[in-house]
């Protein structure tokens, strides 16, 4: 089924029982322990990736391909984070790769519906263990005891208004890095970054009331 931003997400964001296998758009932000740059440098308002960035964004891009009912959308690697919208789909398109180990209750062969959180885990999980196959092999400069942060910022998508704002947002990201929050070195306050910020606050609030 083709994904439609605007049928697809009508809840609030972090709620009680909130069901995050259910179909929608997610912005996420996942950002490096102690914010430590791992991922390469910014020059010139552009992103120069370190060989671990390049492995981050090819696991990144692996995400489709494993689980079916997932697609990627726009999506950037800075220094110490990484901005991306993640697509749940409503259903499992037709050839999907089967599933050698489905959950319980489900047929044999049949992709595994994931929630957001469990395909974040898995990406976490997945760069994590090739990180730390390029320190042992590669001279990769090693991590602070976890390579991401535990926890990862999330927001639902409810419009194409929204999607395109947090669109822009992403592909402008390394252009806006002197600004960054996550630049211990930034200066300024970054314009875009704030209204974001807004745009999402009020398309909550328009969700929570109809």
């Amino acid at each position: 089924m083709v994904y439609d931003p605007i049928r697809h997400n009508r809840r609030s964001i972090r709620l009680k029982d909130y069901d995050y296998t259910k179909p929608g758009a997610y912005f996420v932000t996942i950002c490096t322990m102690n914010l430590i740059h791992q991922f390469g440098e910014v020059i010139d308002g552009e992103i120069s990736l370190s060989s671990a960035g390049e492995m981050v964004e090819a696991t990144w891009h692996e995400i489709p391909p494993h689980y079916p009912h997932v697609e990627i959308d726009t999506f950037v690697i800075m220094p110490n984070h990484i901005h991306g919208i993640i697509i749940l789909l409503e259903d499992d398109p037709v050839g999907a790769v089967p599933c050698d180990r489905p959950k319980a209750g489900q047929p044999q062969g049949v992709a595994p519906t994931l929630s957001l959180p469990e395909v974040i885990h898995r990406f976490k999980s997945l760069t994590t263990k090739r990180y730390i196959d390029g320190v042992k092999y590669s001279g990769w400069p090693p991590f602070p005891g976890y390579l991401w942060q535990r926890n990862y910022w999330e927001h639902i998508i409810r419009n194409h208004r929204v999607l395109d704002a947090v669109r822009r947002y992403i592909k402008q990201n390394p252009m806006r890095w002197d600004m960054d929050r996550y630049n211990a070195n930034a200066i300024g306050l970054d314009q875009l970054a704030e209204q974001l910020w807004k745009t999402l606050k009020a398309s909550t609030r328009s969700s929570n009331n109809p």
